[in-house]
């Protein structure tokens, strides 16, 4: 049978904000029970923690170095196939609600030469999308928490009043009201929470969070480090538990209609936030870092599917990577795309059918700098391109160490063992595996130094 896909996808929000992920306060509910209910997975991480690069990913089933979508402020480019034409072809309708971030082109941080960051997103700049259409190109820019617009598919103008992730949710629920019955659906909510306000640099939560979240609970590597999570966690706590009570909302009209039965969901995050607690070292470009690193604080994040094949409640211990998002959409639409995504049928890896599976992930760092890094269940090995800037350059010749963490004794990566004598084994073994991993994602082979 074909299934109706949902990607529930948020910004900017770590794992640890949900319970099924250890999160002490019960703000993520039915996060909870579609984890309670499909597949979780444990270890997922973010293959490019900016906005803009991973969305590209997440359309293409390429790494940003391979489109040219290596930073912000970059569109998508012409001629690339896209999750959106695949699935469409394959006979589905699709609706795509809230941020998009594809569509403006210019250098980082000056206005765009080509700004459609508060206008309406010409059709040829949709990434293959033709139906359903609420979005805005950089929500941010056309929103706060609260109030803002988005655009139709005609180029309408739709204002909104009230909290934003309760309005983008409300704008995707309207699709169940003129949907054709006749096929089956895949639909994308790209939610901006729980993202710091730009203009503002200040999370918004919904009116109150402050109060409610006042004794929150630090994860160990903010409280460490301190950043600006002190005075900011309640409200992104705040955000996170309105994207739950929306993801729910979602859920009962699902119920209502009929078709949960009939529905994958995926809920994930593009990528994490590190609080400004990390890049202090000099390789920062910009001011409002809260991602941009190879730590577990960008990229790990929530991953749960449920619906279809996705049951039982389990959870993957091994590590995925949110790279292989577009061919598991694909898969799940009946549509095999083998080589021209990268990345795994993330059911392969729930049903166990690859022994030989290598059990690690690659990232790539652009903007506060060039970096790449590679994650396997203990450790996490690091370079960085010095003297380049990552706004400017998408790949490096020559990277440098940056940094090493042994989670077994470090879990919240507080201690770089790069330069320890103890640990040059093990950074050699990982120095050859992102060797290979850069190799194979880039097309070139770079010298790592000391």
């Amino acid at each position: 049978m074909a299934y109706n896909i949902i990607f529930y996808f948020t910004d900017q929000q770590r794992a640890d904000t949900c319970g099924c992920y250890g999160q002490p306060l019960d703000i993520t509910p039915n996060l909870d029970r579609l984890a309670s209910e499909g597949i979780k997975f444990e270890n997922a991480f973010s293959p490019q923690p900016v906005c803009g690069p991973c969305r590209a990913l997440f359309q293409t089933g390429k790494y940003p170095t391979e489109t040219g979508c290596f930073r912000n402020n970059i569109m998508l480019p012409a001629g690339v196939k896209t999750l959106a034409d695949y699935i469409e072809e394959a006979g589905y309708e699709t609706a795509y609600i809230g941020k998009w971030h594809l569509a403006s082109d210019g250098e980082l941080e000056k206005p765009p030469a080509i700004d459609h960051t508060i206008t309406p997103i010409p059709r040829e700049l949709r990434g293959g999308y033709t139906g359903f259409w609420r979005t805005a190109d950089v929500l941010e820019f056309t929103s706060h928490g609260y109030d803002g617009y988005v655009f139709d598919e005609n180029n309408n103008r739709i204002d909104f009043k009230g909290y934003r992730a309760d309005c983008i949710t409300d704008l995707a629920l309207d699709f169940f009201e003129e949907r054709d019955t006749g096929k089956p659906f895949f639909m994308t909510i790209s939610h901006i929470e729980p993202h710091h306000q730009n203009d503002r640099k200040h999370y918004e939560g919904p009116e109150g969070s402050k109060e409610k979240f006042k004794d929150f609970i630090l994860p160990e590597d903010l409280k460490v480090l301190k950043g600006d999570a002190a005075e900011e966690y309640p409200d992104y706590l705040g955000a996170c538990e309105r994207l739950d009570q929306n993801l729910g909302k979602l859920i009962n009209k699902l119920k209502e209609k009929g078709l949960y039965e009939d529905t994958i969901i995926i809920f994930a995050a593009d990528h994490g936030s590190h609080f400004r607690t990390r890049n202090r070292d000099g390789h920062l470009n910009g001011y409002d870092d809260y991602k941009r690193s190879c730590h577990d604080a960008c990229l790990k994040v929530p991953l749960v599917i449920a619906g279809g094949p996705y049951k039982g409640g389990a959870a993957v211990e091994e590590l995925v990577s949110t790279e292989s998002l577009p061919k598991t959409i694909l898969a799940m639409a009946g549509v095999d795309v083998g080589d021209a995504m990268i990345g795994e049928n993330l059911l392969d890896v729930v049903e166990k059918k690859d022994g030989k599976r290598l059990n690690q992930v690659f990232a790539q760092i652009s903007e506060s700098r060039i970096g790449r890094c590679i994650r396997t269940p203990r450790y996490t090995y690091s370079v960085y391109a010095p003297g380049m800037n990552g706004g400017e350059a998408s790949s490096s010749d020559v990277y440098a160490d940056d940094f090493l963490y042994d989670m077994e004794k470090d879990p919240y990566q507080l201690k770089n063992v790069v330069d320890s004598p103890e640990y040059k084994a093990v950074k050699t073994d990982m120095r050859k595996r992102l060797l290979e991993w850069i190799e194979k994602a880039e097309g070139k082979r770079p010298v790592i130094t000391d």
